[in-house]
């Protein structure tokens, strides 16, 4: 399939990153509110705020964020970005997304963890009104951080959902905080009432997919190291667990260090539920029409693959069962087309 029409499918996305994805355009204007000198040229600024092609690891992937941070430390920054990325997405032919973001990133002048989802779903609701995108919030805990920090985060926040905020994620340093270590902050947050969807498998290790299973979390970030374990790939299979695969960005920290250990061909095979996402959208040089064509490309994926992933994203997002419907309905009538 060409670009051309790969960008014009209707398509869906759970796992975005908010800091990850802003637009070039977002970032001069972030910077200048910030009082933040950028270099003149779109090429050195790509060079500050892309990972290398290769990064060494997850952690070396994740210092570029370093250079986003600053930028989004006031309300009216975090409304920016989350137009901005959301907005990306509209000119994609995205119907429906979950952004992801960390609260407690752009707490370090004073914002409250509410002020900064307030933020950022006014910037969400701006983007429907004005492009029909449809877009939630998920709120992300630091795996790193204090966990009753992150607690007392995801309760201040969770009234929100009124408004938006759809579920809660752990993102953030896998290799050293395992999910066994996160267990009772896990079940804890669990109780608070919303869905949790948890990067798991994206350092090497399967054990924290199988362990994110074994707590009940219907979605796994990234799940890379599932191609290291049959038996757990059919635990996962089995668990009706949905996969949120971001290829290029797997490639890009060693997560996957080739396209023959990255798991997209056998959890297919096996009727996984599979959705394909960007993960950051800037910070790895990517968007939903590129790493569609690289799936096109690398694994022969067919428009029937993508109509079906696309449902898949659908019936595992966090809106509500009444949006789902509708929004299958849109997907339908523009895959018919």
């Amino acid at each position: 399939m060409q670009k051309n029409i790969l960008k014009k499918l209707a398509k869906t996305e759970l796992h975005c990153h908010l800091d990850g994805s802003l637009s070039f355009s977002a970032i001069r204007q972030l910077a200048k509110w910030a009082h933040i000198v950028l270099p003149e040229s779109d090429e050195e600024l790509r060079r500050l705020v892309t990972a290398p092609e290769k990064a060494e690891s997850l952690l070396d992937y994740l210092t570029v964020f370093d250079f986003i941070r600053p930028l989004l430390q006031t309300k009216e920054a975090l409304k920016l970005a989350a137009y901005d990325v959301a907005t990306q997405a509209a000119k994609e032919n995205v119907l429906y997304m979950e952004i992801r973001f960390a609260p407690e990133l752009s707490m370090d002048q004073g914002l409250s963890a509410v002020e900064t989802v307030e933020a950022v779903l006014q910037g969400l609701e701006q983007a429907q009104d004005e492009f029909g995108i449809v877009s939630k919030v998920l709120v992300c805990g630091l795996k790193q951080s204090s966990v009753r920090q992150t607690q007392e985060l995801f309760t201040e926040v969770v009234d929100l959902a009124k408004r938006g905020l759809v579920g809660f994620d752990f993102a953030g340093n896998e290799a050293d905080f395992p999910t066994q270590v996160l267990e009772q902050a896990i079940k804890e947050i669990q109780e608070l009432g919303l869905p949790l969807t948890f990067h798991a498998g994206e350092c090497g290790c399967v054990a924290n997919v199988a362990y994110a299973l074994q707590l009940g979390i219907p979605r796994i970030g990234h799940g890379t190291a599932l191609i290291k374990d049959s038996k757990i790939m059919e635990e996962f299979v089995k668990a009706g667990a949905t996969i949120e695969m971001c290829l290029t960005s797997n490639l890009q920290t060693g997560a996957a260090p080739s396209l023959a250990d990255f798991p997209y061909q056998v959890l297919h095979d096996m009727g996984a539920n599979i959705t394909i996402n960007t993960d950051n959208r800037t910070v790895s040089a990517t968007n939903l029409t590129k790493e569609y064509a690289l799936f096109v490309e690398h694994f022969g994926t067919t428009k029937e693959d993508f109509y079906r992933f696309n449902q898949n994203a659908i019936r595992a997002s966090f809106t509500t069962e009444a949006e789902k419907e509708k929004l299958l309905k849109q997907l339908a009538m523009a895959y018919q087309e």
